[in-house]
């Protein structure tokens, strides 16, 4: 397995486990998607190693530990990453704000998405909070940008020696 792949493994891993990490009440609607946050990473880093087949299954994933009706969160998640595959050589020369305001577009869409089989099931939230995430998300981008991308760098290095 290549190191990148293994260590793009590992953080999703570790995403997950951010993504279930128990919060105080108030806190809970301003949890940024970090598995979307790091698929979106990885999908521009490495676009022939991680697609829209990572997307599902990690999108089924979520389903599953937010105890949402299936499929759900994958059909967000792989429009999201579907988007970001099509244009990752474009995002790749972006500033970090027009990528985060990119992403912030493509997770307001996806929490729409989200939204409105909630509501056709009917389990739609009651407050504008509910889209507070992607807002989140958007703003720690920079951060988990620069953290994976150093990540990814420090492991392909070390492998070469």
């Amino acid at each position: 397995m290549n190191p990148n792949t293994r260590i793009g493994v590992l953080t999703i891993i570790a995403a997950y486990m951010l993504a279930m990490m128990p919060l105080p009440d108030w806190a809970q609607a301003f949890r940024p998607d970090w598995v979307t946050l790091v698929l979106i990473y990885w999908t521009m880093a490495l676009p022939d190693n991680i697609g829209v087949t990572v997307a599902w299954f990690a999108g089924l994933m979520l389903d599953v530990t937010h105890g949402a009706l299936l499929g759900q969160h994958a059909l967000g998640l792989v429009l999201v990453i579907y988007v970001i595959h099509a244009q990752h050589q474009r995002l790749r020369v972006a500033s970090l704000l027009q990528q985060a305001l990119v992403i912030l577009f493509l997770l307001l869409i996806k929490q729409a998405l989200v939204l409105w089989v909630s509501g056709i099931m009917g389990h739609a939230p009651d407050s504008w909070l509910y889209f507070m995430p992607s807002v989140t998300s958007a703003i720690f981008w920079p951060w988990v940008y620069i953290i994976l991308r150093d990540l990814r760098r420090k492991f392909a290095y070390k492998t070469h020696f």
